[in-house]
């Protein structure tokens, strides 16, 4: 960077990680970064690409774009420019400068190996974490953890088998009912789960159906496919380790109670498809499985719970959206688990899309718990406010919610089918 201007320390410190590392250590990495500047229309990253490099928005605006078309937009100084820009690699989003726009370009090597260096009173920790060599231990540690999350070097997991095929025929426009109930009969546990789904409160019709063809049919190919998966993915939040399971457990009940919400919402305040909006509240967290399996291999580091929490806080957004990408689900499911706990998220749709439900319903299911007593106003919340067929305000919400308890219960007892 020699010739220009350098950043100063404290514009540096206004991004994550950078803000671990001393002085010293900033003015090194300042020294051997490199800056980069792209006018409007000019390619940034190519998706698909593994550069090794981690990409801090200085100034300007850019737009990600993903396989599918979907876009949204940086700007410097926002929230979502504090970490490096489409951050994992193999690179998810082809981007490209909107306006006149400056990258702070810094090899993840190097930044890994300052990193570890790093004093530990830089990193966000507990105050009740030991001092000393266990310490450095841990710090070290936690950067070890973060490094191979940042360069992909974890395993996503996979749709369960049944639900891949029957999502894939369901996509085809020539599929008949009886195909789909054949690829859901060639497993015997899902089949039976479909048709006690068909015959629950939810679904059920004037007489009981007997098989799953009838129950494809009386469900319609959407609401089969979308149950399929739901049913399955239970099987994602399964560890052979029981000290995962316990974590697995606690994850899967909080899903399923925010899938309950997200029903009940989409049905009573949108025109949005409720099995839609249950899966996509089912899923919301998917992004914290693969770090639960990865945090497995660092024991020592994880049993003090605040570092997970951090680590889930910090990358839970993309790795969700990884997961979802590689289970080619559409863009408005990535968004909904991108974008769960992003209060002041703001869709450019017109109408209430899945995102603002997951949203809502995530800020119902918090209520009341005391280590979310720093949520904001429901009226302050743009998704909250996107729901407004019903005129909802925070008193209408909850009374809308109390009043269909029994229907959540009810989606509660039909994520319980075995």
């Amino acid at each position: 960077m020699a010739g220009e201007e350098s950043l100063s320390l404290r514009r540096l410190r206004e991004f994550q990680p950078l803000d671990r590392l001393t002085d010293d250590q900033l003015v090194l990495l300042a020294n051997r970064a490199e800056r980069r500047r792209h006018g409007p229309g000019q390619r940034i990253i190519e998706r698909g690409v593994r550069d090794g490099m981690d990409f801090f928005l200085v100034s300007g605006q850019v737009e990600l774009e993903s396989t599918d078309g979907r876009k949204y937009r940086i700007d410097a100084e926002s929230e979502k420019a504090i970490n490096p820009i489409a951050r994992l690699q193999p690179r998810m989003y082809t981007v490209t400068a909107v306006k006149p726009s400056e990258f702070l370009v810094i090899r993840q090597d190097m930044l890994t190996q300052l990193l570890r260096s790093a004093p530990v009173q830089q990193v966000e920790m507990d105050s009740g974490v030991s001092s000393g060599e266990d310490e450095s231990e841990e710090h070290y540690l936690l950067m070890e953890f973060y490094a191979e999350l940042r360069s992909n070097q974890l395993t996503l997991p996979s749709v369960p088998d049944v639900a891949w095929k029957v999502r894939r025929l369901v996509d085809r426009e020539d599929t008949a009912a009886d195909q789909v109930a054949n690829a859901v009969s060639a497993d015997p546990a899902m089949a039976a789960k479909l048709v006690r789904a068909c015959n629950s409160p939810l679904y059920r019709g004037f007489s009981d159906v007997r098989n799953v063809r009838e129950a494809v049919i009386r469900l319609g190919m959407r609401t089969t496919r979308q149950l399929v998966t739901v049913f399955s993915m239970r099987e994602v939040f399964r560890s052979q380790r029981p000290s995962l399971q316990k974590e697995m457990d606690r994850l899967w009940r909080h899903s399923r109670e925010v899938a309950a919400l997200c029903w009940v919402l989409a049905d009573n305040a949108t025109s949005v498809d409720p099995e839609e909006a249950l899966l996509a509240g089912l899923l919301h967290d998917i992004g914290v499985v693969p770090i639960l399996v990865q945090a497995e291999h660092h024991v020592n580091l994880f049993a003090d719970e605040a570092n997970l929490d951090h680590a889930i806080k910090e990358l839970r957004g993309d790795v969700g959206t990884a997961v979802l990408e590689n289970w080619a689900f559409p863009p408005a499911f990535q968004d909904a688990v991108r974008h769960a706990e992003d209060w002041d998220y703001e869709s450019r749709e017109s109408a209430p899309q899945l995102v603002d439900i997951v949203i809502v319903a995530q800020l119902h299911s918090m209520i009341g718990a005391s280590q979310n007593s720093d949520l904001p106003p429901f009226d302050q919340v743009p998704a909250y406010r996107r729901l407004g067929e019903l005129e909802l305000n925070a008193s209408r919400s909850l009374q809308l919610l109390t009043e269909a308890r029994a229907r959540v219960d009810e989606v509660h007892r039909l994520l319980s089918i075995r």
